[in-house]
């Protein structure tokens, strides 16, 4: 299997890229975008309730706490990194690899 672009590991630590959809109907990861995972979120990007979506949806996805998912670029961007804490890199692609594959076929 070819590694996720959208998930990189530097000094120990485990990155995920994302791209979000705010203000959408449905809510949830989508598939993959680029060298990016796509995420749809039905906040608003106001007050940084888009960005709470995105960590409690990517923290569900994972099977970990949302403290666990801190956003640590893009803030107030479509386009985010995100630091998985508690996880290995081979954890956080396995997971998200079923998750986007269950997605694949599904109408966005």
């Amino acid at each position: 299997m070819e590694p996720a672009g959208y998930i990189t590991e530097s000094g120990g630590r485990v990155f995920l890229d994302v791209f979000v959809q705010p203000r959408a109907r449905v809510e949830g990861i989508v598939g993959i975008q680029g060298r990016a995972l796509k995420m749809k979120v039905k906040a608003p990007p106001l007050d940084g309730r888009a960005n709470d979506a995105v960590v409690r949806s990517i923290a569900e996805a994972l099977g970990i706490a949302p403290r666990q998912v801190v956003i640590v670029r893009g803030e107030s961007s479509r386009n985010k990194r995100l630091e998985i804490a508690g996880l290995t890199l081979p954890e956080v692609r396995s997971a998200l690899t079923r998750v986007v594959s269950s997605h694949a076929h599904e109408p966005g």
